[in-house]
């Protein structure tokens, strides 16, 4: 972490940037937050390491409205969305100065939690470039022990890949974290008959207290007025009034970001409730690998998505429904 913390200040200080966009300490010792840092003093808090799973790229569409550079820190699967964003003129690839650090792969407390371990003290073993096969933890019931690969965010077990697709250097290395198919979760629903898929779904979608938070760390909802904050449909409320709503919100919100989500897993990772949001992402990722095929949103930043190419031998119509 110190390497990352020193290049800032020489980036600073030299006038290669003007601000710092990374993570800052929390309150415990496990839930860093995305920061900015207008200076190399404020950088005491900065912090990097398996509990910095943010994805920072969004941050940088407000940051590239600002006067001078912005040093941003992207993890690998970061830079994809960065690309994305590129691609849509989103962010303005010249106010940033991209450092690519490497990851290891990122930690979920509610996987820990799950786990049982409960009343953390603190943390050891999730050093961001040097991680522990174990992480150990000193709570007020004692020491515990978890195995780091089993306290990973889910996006991690199904990693694109450890490659920075858009940097101005890179610092520290990467692992591979990769252990599983990344649609077998699609899958296995798309197995169920519909009426096991209708209900998974509505239990899973009737924990939804309409935060927004998934919808607020997107970086594919980057839209300056979203159709939810109108009020002329009453669509802003933030509790659900009926069962329609809740499915209505986030099904509308997969189909706005279909060809256009890289599969970040941001949303899942916010939500308060522990809803799989991602699931609806990337079984439009994998249809469209399907029908249109292999495809990855944000791997450049300049070709054309497939739902936004139209060609001759685009699929019908009738043969999706075929498949449905």
């Amino acid at each position: 972490m110190q390497r990352l913390i020193d290049r800032a200040k020489e980036l600073l200080a030299d006038g290669t940037v003007v601000r710092v966009l990374g993570w800052k300490a929390g309150d415990m010792g496990y839930n860093p937050e995305p920061a900015m840092f207008d200076n190399a003093a404020e950088l005491r808090n900065f912090v990097y390491d398996g509990f910095c799973g943010a994805n920072l790229s969004k941050f940088m569409i407000e940051a590239s409205k600002l006067e001078g550079k912005t040093l941003v820190f992207l993890k690998p699967c970061d830079t994809y969305s960065f690309n994305q964003l590129i691609k849509e003129h989103r962010v303005d690839r010249d106010k940033a100065y991209i450092i690519g650090v490497g990851c290891q792969g990122k930690l979920s407390m509610e996987k820990i939690k799950s786990m049982g371990v409960k009343a953390i003290e603190s943390v050891s073993g999730a050093d961001a470039f040097d991680a522990a096969e174990e992480l150990t933890f000193e709570t007020l019931y004692g020491e515990k022990t978890v195995a780091y690969k089993d306290a990973m965010l889910q996006r991690c077990h199904v990693c694109k890949g450890k490659e920075h697709m858009i940097y101005d250097e890179l610092l520290g290395e990467s692992k591979d974290t990769k252990d599983a198919d990344r649609f077998a979760e699609v899958e296995r629903i798309e197995a169920m008959s519909p009426e096991e898929r209708f209900a998974f779904f509505q239990a899973e979608l009737s924990k939804c207290i309409r935060c927004n938070a998934c919808r607020n760390v997107c970086p594919a909802c980057s839209c300056r007025k979203c159709i939810f904050d109108g009020t002329k449909y009453d669509s802003a409320q933030k509790a659900n009034t009926t069962s329609f709503e809740e499915k209505m919100f986030h099904i509308i919100r997969a189909f706005h970001v279909a060809g256009r989500c890289t599969d970040c897993g941001e949303c899942s990772r916010v939500c308060p409730q522990g809803i799989p949001l991602h699931l609806f992402n990337r079984k439009f990722i994998k249809d469209i690998e399907t029908f249109y095929g292999e495809y990855q949103a944000g791997a450049d930043t300049d070709s054309k998505g497939p739902l936004t190419s139209y060609t001759f031998d685009d699929v019908e119509p009738s043969i999706v429904a075929e498949r449905g």
